[in-house]
């Protein structure tokens, strides 16, 4: 470990934690700025841009830099957010690295799992934390749906089935529908979805994913199918879908077991509070994160149907960057995304990748050795 990071270290406990946003996008503007600055003990100390009246619009106090090599050279800057295109990812990681900052980088992690493998294994030589933000494991559905497995209501698990279906029929002009490294539905939606399903049932033994552009004028993937199969769950299907032409939703989760089903209609609303200009604080979320759609839970007592409402957990995202202020301050033994659970989602993106353009289902990787720890 340099100077640097052992200095950052040992006075990190007792001051605020200093971020810096690489990009000022819908990622940056959107999610990561308001989230950072609901969080007390974290502090957002400049935003790199290339539109500085657009930031200092929103954050007047906050400094804006051009460059993200500002940023990296600041010794004020613990951490260091990649808020930028996916392509882009990777380099900006690996600088940040270099300069001695922690870094969370928005999801996809990189765009192949060689770049992921290279920065993981960077981060640990030199005692940083790298995360990989992923907001969705803290839906309100999501948490509910935790909540219910956990109770084994349901019993063995046996059908597992995660929507994310939006009806977008005209293709925006957004990097993320160009023919680009790490572009399409795929690497954009389906970064959620398999991160969730990782967290529930662990890394699966096999991916099929099959992939189209269905929209006029689609240049990437808009649509996804993607089935997960697990030595560890025998008889457990693991159904992942998303498609832009879906008028009329379906349910968002649908699972089954040997007990009972857990069905959930409509989104998380935290995305649309914050891109209507909503700023959650982390003490004051009670009404941030409710759900107004409530799961159900159906079982047969004494085979007779019964259905009753799930839990209502509290959506928080938030609590995304409380955990990474908890970990930096030796609180807890890790960050709430793990190294074993980075490489995993990049080798279900990659893998899967892989499957649908072969159209055969393909085995997942062993996790290496050096991040099955973490």
């Amino acid at each position: 470990m340099d100077p640097q990071t052992t200095s950052l270290h040992s006075t990190i406990a007792s001051r605020p934690v200093r971020l810096a946003i690489v990009g000022y996008g819908s990622a940056g503007r959107v999610f990561h700025a308001p989230l950072v600055s609901g969080v007390p003990g974290l502090e957002l100390h400049c935003i790199v841009s290339s539109k500085p009246d657009a930031v200092r619009a929103d954050w007047p106090d906050v400094a804006v830099v051009a460059q993200a090599a500002q940023a990296f050279a600041d010794p004020l800057v613990d951490v260091v957010v990649i808020a930028t295109s996916n392509e882009s990812h990777f380099s900006l990681a690996r600088d940040a690295l270099i300069a001695g900052k922690h870094v969370v980088v928005d999801k996809p992690c990189t765009v192949t799992l060689e770049q992921t493998t290279e920065l993981l294994a960077l981060a640990a030589a030199k005692g940083l934390v790298f995360s990989v933000f992923q907001n969705r494991r803290f839906d309100a559905d999501f948490l509910s749906l935790q909540e219910v497995l956990a109770s084994g209501v349901l019993g063995r698990i046996v059908h597992f089935e995660s929507h994310f279906d939006r009806y977008r029929p005209v293709v925006p002009e957004r990097w993320r529908e160009q023919a680009l490294p790490g572009s399409g539905l795929w690497f954009d939606l389906g970064a959620h979805l398999v991160d969730q399903a990782l967290v529930l049932f662990g890394m699966p033994q096999s991916i099929s994913v099959d992939t189209a552009c269905q929209r006029d004028g689609a240049l990437v993937n808009d649509y996804f199918h993607t089935q997960l199969r697990y030595s560890q769950h025998p008889g457990l299907r693991v159904i992942l879908h998303a498609s832009a032409l879906v008028g009329a939703l379906g349910p968002r989760f649908a699972v089954h077991g040997t007990l009972g089903s857990f069905v959930k209609y409509g989104l998380d609303t935290q995305e649309d509070a914050l891109k209507a200009g909503g700023r959650p604080h982390v003490d004051t979320l009670d009404a941030w994160g409710a759900d107004p759609l409530t799961g159900t839970v159906t079982t047969y007592p004494n085979q007779q149907l019964h259905t009753a409402m799930a839990p209502q957990a509290a959506g928080n995202y938030c609590a995304f960057y409380a955990s990474l202020l908890s970990h930096l301050r030796g609180e807890t033994p890790c960050a709430t995304v793990t190294p074993a659970q980075i490489w995993s989602d990049m080798a279900l993106l990659t893998v899967g990748q892989a499957s649908a353009e072969q159209g055969v289902p393909l085995e997942l990787p062993a996790l290496p050795a050096d991040f099955a720890r973490g």
